[in-house]
C-alpha cells in the first residue's frame, strides 16, 4: 500500500522507505511500523483471520436476518447491530488462539496500556515541507508551503456537499440529428 510503504528495502535489507505522512502519524500514535514480510501468510493472516470470523458469525447471520423481514443492510443497520454482538458474542466466547475470553484479558491489560493520544492534527510542518520539496523538484515549480492548509476532516464530513454540488454542476444537453440528449 502506497499510503504505508513507498519501497521495500530502499535504504538496505529490512530498511524500508515509509510514506512521510503515514510516518509522521505512527510517530504522533506512537507506535512503529512493522511490515509483513510478502507472500508469508503466517504473518498476515492472523490480522486477517478476525475478518473471516466477522463476515462468517455477524454479517451474513445479520443478512439473514433482516433479509426475512424484508430489509436490506446498509451501514446504518449494521453499525447498530454490530456493537451489540461484539458484547454479547465475539468478546464473550472462548478465543481460539489464547483460549481465553478477550473481555477479561481487556480487563487484565488495561492497566497497562497507554493512554490515548491527543487528537491528530495533520500534517507535522517539517514533513509537509519535505514531502512538498520533493514534489517541487520533480515539476521544477516553486509552492509556497506556508500558505497550504489541510484541515482534519473525516470523510463524512463531505456527504452534506454532494446534493449541493449535483445542483451547481450545470446540465448538459446535446444537439443531434434534430433531437436533443441531456
Amino acid at each position: 500500500m502506497k499510503t504505508v510503504i513507498i519501497k521495500r528495502n530502499r535504504y538496505g535489507r529490512g530498511k524500508h522507505q515509509f510514506n512521510p505522512l503515514f510516518e509522521d502519524f505512527s510517530k504522533h500514535c506512537g507506535f512503529t511500523i512493522k511490515v509483513c514480510k510478502p507472500y508469508r501468510a503466517k504473518t498476515k493472516g492472523k490480522v486477517e483471520r478476525f475478518n473471516h470470523y466477522l463476515r462468517y458469525n455477524f454479517h451474513n447471520g445479520l443478512k439473514v436476518k433482516l433479509s426475512m423481514k424484508n430489509y436490506q443492510l446498509n451501514i446504518e443497520n449494521a453499525n447498530a447491530e454490530v456493537l451489540k454482538w461484539l458484547d454479547d458474542t465475539a468478546n464473550q466466547r472462548i478465543h481460539q488462539t489464547t483460549l481465553q475470553i478477550p473481555m477479561e484479558l481487556l480487563a487484565q491489560e488495561q492497566p497497562h496500556l497507554l493512554s490515548m493520544p491527543k487528537p491528530y492534527g495533520g500534517i507535522h510542518p517539517k514533513v509537509l515541507i519535505q514531502s512538498v520539496s520533493k514534489k517541487e523538484s520533480h515539476f521544477k515549480k516553486k509552492v509556497d508551503t506556508s500558505s497550504i492548509y489541510i484541515p482534519n476532516r473525516d470523510m463524512q464530513s463531505y456527504d452534506d456537499l454532494i446534493p449541493i454540488a449535483l445542483y451547481m454542476i450545470p446540465s448538459l444537453s446535446v444537439s443531434v440529428g434534430g433531437g436533443v440528449w441531456n
